[in-house]
């Protein structure tokens, strides 16, 4: 139905396969979009962000967060219940569930924590130095000391 041809923007373009790829994933209606568990994402400082999911009813033990592929992977896993209670009414959801994220270029997962059935993922986007911008001083006139770069002495001079 909705399909995009980004072949195009590879003859122009050098090095943005990976933004291409994120539009044509994000378009694709044969991923289901699932609204379990709910989550934020939040800016905490200028490269920082934090991911807060609503995990409610799971222990730090059936939870599991992970990199790969340049993804944040997180899953969650319940134990068998080996006690089936009679309810009236279930309206907590507890299933499973598998959530991911996709991560700039850069940006790395500096750690995770479990509180009050909150996982906590925080984020650190890291530049490398070679990307970072310099500032590149310009020489004014008169100020440029002469660099000889070959110096010939006279024929004459040598008698």
């Amino acid at each position: 139905m909705r399909s995009l041809d980004f072949t195009p923007l590879y003859r122009a373009t050098v090095g943005f396969d990976k933004i291409a790829d994120l539009m044509d994933r994000a378009l694709s209606a044969d991923v289901p979009q699932t609204s379990y568990p709910p989550y934020n994402i939040e800016k905490t400082a200028e490269d920082a962000y934090r991911i807060s999911i609503a995990v409610a009813g799971f222990a730090p033990d059936d939870l599991s967060v992970e990199v790969r592929e340049g993804s944040l992977f997180v899953t969650a896993r319940r134990g068998d219940e080996t006690a089936q209670a009679a309810y009236l009414h279930k309206g907590i959801a507890l299933r499973a569930f598998e959530r991911r994220f996709a991560l700039a270029d850069h940006v790395k997962v500096t750690g995770a924590a479990h509180d009050l059935g909150m996982l906590h993922i925080d984020l650190q986007r890291e530049t490398p130095e070679a990307l970072k911008p310099r500032r590149i001083e310009i020489a004014r006139p008169g100020v440029i000391g002469a660099t000889v770069v070959e110096h010939q002495v006279p024929a004459t001079s040598l008698i």
